[in-house]
């Protein structure tokens, strides 16, 4: 296959994939915003290029999410190259939405760190699904341990 064969077919892969993939520059500006990323934080392309990475960043999580990044930029390595991460993160329209996300660093030709690449799924639902039955199992405990009877208490 041809060199820009190979291209068309990255583009395209990165264009349709409904995962969002985000690449920031090493200011966390943001480069790089695919249609799934439109679709998972309701920014379009055009308003996501250029802007930092603090709109889909909650305001709270800001200066530990900026402390990592450019210690990443400055040492040039992640401990997080091979594990995902799971973060809340935050819509256009204000709404939470709870990610999983892996990144990869991008260098030039001569090896220079050039930004951040992330594949982002929005795992909302399961996350909200795992909630419930925590509490579930959490009610079902607290109601045997409350009966008196061990026969109905669970393991802990």
């Amino acid at each position: 296959m041809s060199e820009e064969n190979n291209d068309f077919i990255c583009r395209r892969i990165v264009e349709s994939a409904p995962d969002a993939i985000v690449f920031s520059d090493q200011d966390g500006i943001i480069r790089l915003w695919n249609a799934g990323a439109e679709a998972m934080f309701g920014y379009g392309a055009q308003e996501a290029v250029g802007k930092s990475l603090d709109i889909i960043v909650p305001e709270k999580m800001r200066e530990r999410h900026w402390e990592g990044y450019f210690r990443v930029m400055k040492t040039g390595s992640t401990k997080y190259g091979k594990d995902l991460l799971a973060v809340p993160g935050i819509r256009k329209d204000g709404s939470r939405v709870s990610l999983e996300f892996s990144v990869a660093l991008i260098r030039d030709e001569d090896g220079v760190l050039m930004g951040v690449s992330a594949v982002l799924r929005d795992v909302t639902a399961r996350w909200q699904k795992e909630k419930e039955m925590k509490e579930r199992i959490a009610a079902l405990e607290a109601r045997a341990k409350g009966s008196g009877n061990p026969s109905s208490s669970f393991p802990s």
